[in-house]
């Protein structure tokens, strides 16, 4: 797991201002906004807003770069909303020295009020990714998430530890919200909600929450867990933002309301959280995360959260080396699938089906040593599955791109036609000839197959003509495919039976009093 700070502060129960947003504005102004990606429902079900969050992450200038997600999580009530619009501001004057902005200006973003009443619900994310360039020249993808606050009076303890522990599986920095003394409950909560981290991470970490001899060896135990679940762990103090902020309640976020011991430490910790310098990639099992992986793993995570009970580590970690394997499954997919396009994409002129198997062939390898190169939890018989997977993938691809292909070849476009006019011209001289010579059967026979032949022709010309009758033109193209077939007889034969068999449905459907009505059991055929 990436790193994860933790940051504390002193001022408990400080007034909250709200703001509504109105969705038709955000989505025609084009104004960022928060957006609800983890909705909490009634019965204390959960549900991820894929739309949503596929709109923000998967967008063409992010899905492939490496993600920092930051997340504010904590207890309700006590300002993680309103911590979190002063890293908004700080993200969006980021190259201002005076960053934190005018002393007179109202203070936007991420909803929050004063009260007792719970404001953000489940999880939101800022709907703009900010790309940010580190010191060594990569820019990343930096997301903002905003968490419910625990142990509110309509949340469930299911609620707040899962609410929690999405929001520390995901993000690379947590800010982890308490007011005044960290308590010892505080650190066994944070111990409940980050179970899952037992990654078998035997580092040695320094130490703010320091194990001393002399404590019990519960509290030890405590201390040492979280450690085996983070890579970092800081502390910051922050002083009380000022008794206007706490008792008035019209405060709307300006900053001449606010103390100026406060502004002078916000000044400090959020840079020291933000700047370039400071941000980390989002990592799994040491692998980098993208915005696309990200989306898988939330995919995954919420899975084993949607069930009835919290659960347990070790399903954390499977899930967690579902989504690795999952992530590795899609940029492997994604890889052959670019790679083929610029094979055989809509704008390229027709392949050789020979060239194109082979091309088939040599990027399947290259994505399944793709998969196999990266770095992925649950060893290498969990990790079978999700290959067998890519390579069935990988094939049904091949099957849209071989099809793709031949609707460019003109001549493939017309085999039905030409095979039935081949043999309506075969039957017709057949029939010329034997009827001359007189064998009127053969003849009649002949015929009477042109008469057919003729008709299927002017049927499937009606099909193509009109979409209708779809399923009766496929049968039509697999007879004439087999037909034009230049391999053997029996494979000629077996392709012939195979659609007959496939689609008997449409020829029962067509001619219903043409089925065979089988003898009653016991009656005796009489004898010629």
């Amino acid at each position: 797991m990436a790193k994860n700070r933790k940051e504390r502060n002193s001022w408990g129960g400080f007034s909250e201002k709200s703001y509504e947003w109105s969705s038709e504005e955000e989505e025609s102004g084009g104004k960022a906004h928060p957006v609800q990606v983890l909705i909490v429902k009634d019965d204390h079900s959960f549900e991820l807003d894929e739309a949503a969050l596929n709109r923000i992450l998967l967008s063409k200038a992010v899905c492939d770069r490496e993600v920092v997600a930051v997340s504010v999580a904590g207890a309700f009530r006590k300002g993680k909303s309103f911590l979190m619009d002063f890293m908004l501001r700080y993200m969006y004057n980021m190259e201002l020295v005076d960053w934190i902005g005018d002393f007179n200006e109202p203070l936007t973003g991420f909803s929050w009020r004063g009260g007792s009443e719970r404001e953000t619900t489940g999880i939101q994310i800022w709907s703009e990714v900010f790309l940010v360039d580190k010191p060594d020249g990569n820019k990343v993808a930096v997301l903002l998430m905003d968490t419910q606050g625990t142990f509110d009076s309509q949340s469930t303890l299911r609620d707040s530890a899962t609410v929690f522990a999405l929001s520390t599986m995901i993000s690379s920095i947590q800010v982890y919200n308490l007011s005044q003394n960290v308590q010892e409950d505080d650190l066994q909560h944070l111990q409940l909600f980050t179970e899952y981290g037992r990654l078998a991470m035997e580092e040695t970490f320094l130490k703010p929450f320091q194990v001393s001899g002399n404590q019990h060896e519960e509290l030890q135990n405590v201390r040492k867990h979280i450690h085996s679940c983070f890579t970092n762990i800081s502390c910051f103090l922050l002083p009380h933002p000022g008794l206007k902020v706490a008792t008035n309640p019209n405060f709307d976020g300006k900053l001449r309301e606010i103390d100026d011991d406060f502004i002078k430490n916000l000044k400090i910790l959020i840079p020291w959280l933000l700047s370039p310098k400071s941000l980390d990639v989002k990592e799994i099992n040491g692998n980098k995360i993208t915005c696309r992986g990200l989306v898988e793993y939330f995919k995954a995570y919420i899975k084993i959260y949607q069930g009835e009970e919290l659960p347990h580590p070790k399903s954390m970690l499977q899930a967690t080396a579902e989504a690795n394997n999952l992530a590795a499954v899609a940029t492997a997919k994604d890889t052959y699938n670019k790679r083929m396009e610029e094979v055989c994409g809509g704008d390229k002129p027709f392949l050789a089906p020979s060239d194109l198997q082979n091309k088939h062939l040599e990027l399947k390898e290259e994505a399944v040593r793709q998969f196999r190169g990266v770095k992925k939890m649950g060893g290498e018989e969990f990790s079978r599955r999700y290959l067998q997977q890519l390579e069935a993938e990988i094939d049904e691809l091949y099957v849209q791109y071989i099809k793709h292909n031949d609707s460019k070849n003109i001549f493939h476009a017309a085999r039905t036609p030409a095979t039935l006019f081949v043999v309506i011209f075969i039957t017709y001289v057949i029939a010329g000839v034997t009827g001359f010579i007189g064998l009127d059967i053969i003849a009649s026979l002949c015929n009477m197959i042109m008469g057919l032949t003729l008709i299927t022709l002017c049927t499937w010309a009606y099909i193509r003509y009109s979409g209708e009758y779809r399923e009766l033109g496929a049968v039509i193209d697999q007879v004439a495919a087999a037909l034009w077939d230049q391999g053997n007889t029996n494979e000629a034969l077996y392709k012939l039976y195979s659609a007959a068999a496939t689609h008997r449905h449409l020829y029962h459907h067509a001619f219903p009093t043409a089925q065979k009505v089988e003898p009653k059991e016991g009656t005796e055929k009489k004898s010629m």
